[in-house]
């Protein structure tokens, strides 16, 4: 994918990519799960405006945005220009399955390896080395899908302002979801 796919409004980007693969340096699989935010949104880290740790987000669109939450887990999102950025909250394992098993030190089931934004990035070997790097390039690598899938929409996870604005778009029915399905088709 190239830099003009994610140069749109961040609920389109947030839409489109569900159903497409990514994967660093070869491990990933399919997108199931997303979150959009943007610079008008309270709770985005852009809201405020730019900073230290949202640089990303203010640079051009088709960057990874990388930071850690709670001190412990990374979250990778991919920016859209102008302080929009989609959150990546869980993807279906499909390259690598073993070596994010062995990044994980778990032998969970195979859905639940990026089931969230902190397993995905720990599974994908996703850090803050990554943060403004450019999505079109390696150690990123996209594949488009093949056909729409289904997508539900409804309320993001985890956040205390703006919580009801449905901005959190699924593949409907993934056992790779982070939280159950949102009822709402779009």
């Amino acid at each position: 994918m190239n830099r003009a796919f994610f140069a749109r409004d961040v609920v389109t980007v947030a839409r489109a990519l569900i159903g497409v693969t990514l994967t660093i340096d070869g491990v990933g699989g399919t997108i199931v799960e997303t979150e959009a935010y943007d610079a008008g949104d309270p709770a985005s880290h852009s809201f405020s405006g730019p900073g230290v740790r949202n640089a990303a987000m203010f640079g051009p669109a088709g960057a990874a945005y990388v930071y850690r939450i709670y001190g412990l887990h990374h979250c990778l999102n991919v920016t859209c220009g102008d302080g929009a950025a989609v959150l990546i909250r869980a993807l279906a394992p499909t390259n690598g399955v073993e070596v994010m098993r062995a990044r994980r030190a778990t032998m969970q089931p195979e859905a639940l390896l990026c089931a969230g934004p902190g397993r995905l990035c720990k599974a994908l070997g996703v850090d803050r080395s990554l943060n403004g790097a450019p999505l079109d390039a390696p150690p990123f690598a996209w594949r488009e899908r093949v056909a729409e899938p289904p997508i539900a929409a409804g309320p993001r996870i985890g956040i205390t302002r703006a919580a009801d604005v449905p901005w959190r778009f699924v593949l409907p029915g993934s056992p790779s979801l982070s939280r159950t399905t949102p009822s709402s088709r779009i």
